[in-house]
């Protein structure tokens, strides 16, 4: 498995705007991502491409969050996904 973190820099969190940017690019690749704040289980993670999940976890400014992936062949993709997150989407 393949784990990346990701701290939110969107000022108001992950909210409309960048969780839909977030998931587009996810639903781009050709394997499957999830996502879920650090240190919660990974049961608890959601799929990172499906922008009502990706709402549902509340992310807030400046918490962390893993990304995983069992797929190796999407690893540079991964930190595609992770400059997303780390860009503020609300400047």
């Amino acid at each position: 498995m393949i784990e990346k973190t990701a701290t939110i820099a969107s000022r108001v969190g992950l909210h409309a705007r960048p969780a839909s940017i977030f998931a587009d690019a996810a639903g781009d690749l050709d394997a499957e991502v999830t996502i879920a704040r650090l240190g919660e289980p990974v049961e608890e993670a959601v799929g990172a491409d499906s922008m009502l999940a990706l709402m549902s976890l509340g992310i807030e400014h400046g918490e962390v969050v893993v990304l995983r992936t069992d797929d190796d062949s999407v690893a540079d993709a991964l930190d595609a996904l992770v400059l997303i997150l780390e860009t503020d989407h609300d400047a």
